[in-house]
């Protein structure tokens, strides 16, 4: 069984411009999911995409392979993850360097992630002959089960969940929802290249802690601070082979 890390970084970021470079704790961004991958168990090789050679190169810096720059047209605002995992399956293939088993996604955006936590992702999804891949998500902290749409024509409120049943129960009672982060996908090179679909149609839960991912400048001011008050084995590698 082999396994590899992809990491997709394109260089396009409209709402924080260089986001996935930009230094969180003096340290790039991106460089906390290499560290990530490098410490994480059964992991053979590393690969990022990306469309940008500022990125190549700084990632290049913490010692992994940007074999390839990613082409513009599947960089895009609009372009699927299933693009960027299509085009390294076969760019890999071109060059009869050995495809994995599977991959291990790890999103540049959910910079803290405990590498235990990342190890039994690895091994539940192994240990499970059914699931065609594995999602990462953490418990809602509030239920979508009591939110409102609004009618825009008339100025009233709706149930989003179709009916008024769950808006005045007690939270317990109401089924737990979960909400897909970014901190671990494993994915199944057959699944991707036979259905030519990143999760298939078994997608095995895994709850993780609750984690901030990067979308704006006000989380990186978050995990700034959240970052201080965390003895991370990520950052301390980190600091150690900078």
């Amino acid at each position: 069984m082999r396994i590899y890390a992809i990491i997709p970084a394109r260089g396009g970021s409209k709402g924080v411009p260089k986001k996935n470079i930009k230094t969180l704790a003096g340290i790039p961004l991106i460089a906390y999911s290499i560290a990530a991958a490098k410490l994480c168990t059964h992991i053979e090789k590393i690969i990022i995409s990306t469309d940008c050679e500022e990125i190549a190169f700084i990632a290049k810096k913490y010692g992994v392979e940007v074999p390839f720059l990613r082409p513009k047209e599947i960089s895009l605002d609009s372009s699927t993850d299933l693009e960027f995992m299509l085009h390294a399956i076969h760019w890999l293939n071109k060059q009869k360097i050995e495809i994995p088993d599977y991959w291990m996604h790890l999103r540049v955006t959910t910079p803290i992630r405990e590498i235990g936590v990342l190890n039994s992702s690895i091994d539940m999804f192994i240990n499970n002959a059914q699931a065609t891949s594995l999602r990462s998500a953490h418990e809602a902290p509030e239920t979508p089960f009591k939110w409102f749409i609004k009618d825009q024509t008339n100025n009233y409120f709706e149930p989003l969940a179709g009916h008024s049943n769950y808006l005045n129960v007690p939270r317990q009672l109401v089924q737990k929802v979960y909400v897909p982060n970014g901190y671990v996908d494993i994915l199944n090179t057959a699944i991707l290249l036979e259905n030519n679909s990143m999760h298939g149609n078994k997608i095995l839960a895994f709850e993780t802690p609750f984690c901030t991912e990067i979308d704006t400048i006000n989380d990186f001011e978050f995990l700034e601070f959240q970052i201080q008050n965390k003895n991370l084995e990520i950052l301390k590698f980190l600091k150690e082979n900078n």
